[in-house]
């Protein structure tokens, strides 16, 4: 299930961002579910994967047959 951020719109009011998991097919929150205030889900860059250093077979990526 993943991790959805969303903000609070109100210009007037202090900037309240606030993190929930929610499934794929469920509908984007409307209403922050402590205040009432309206609400907008963050686009993210989301998390990648790094892998550092040697590994065992073929590297990370790589296509086809390696030969030496």
């Amino acid at each position: 299930m993943p991790t959805y951020i969303y903000e609070t719109t109100d210009e007037t009011k202090p900037l309240r961002r606030f993190e929930i998991k929610q499934g794929f097919d469920d509908a984007p929150l409307q209403l922050d579910p402590e205040t009432g205030e309206a609400l907008r889900r963050v686009i993210s860059g989301g998390y990648g994967v790094i892998v550092r250093g040697g590994s065992i077979g073929p590297s990370v990526g790589s296509c086809g047959s390696h030969s030496e």
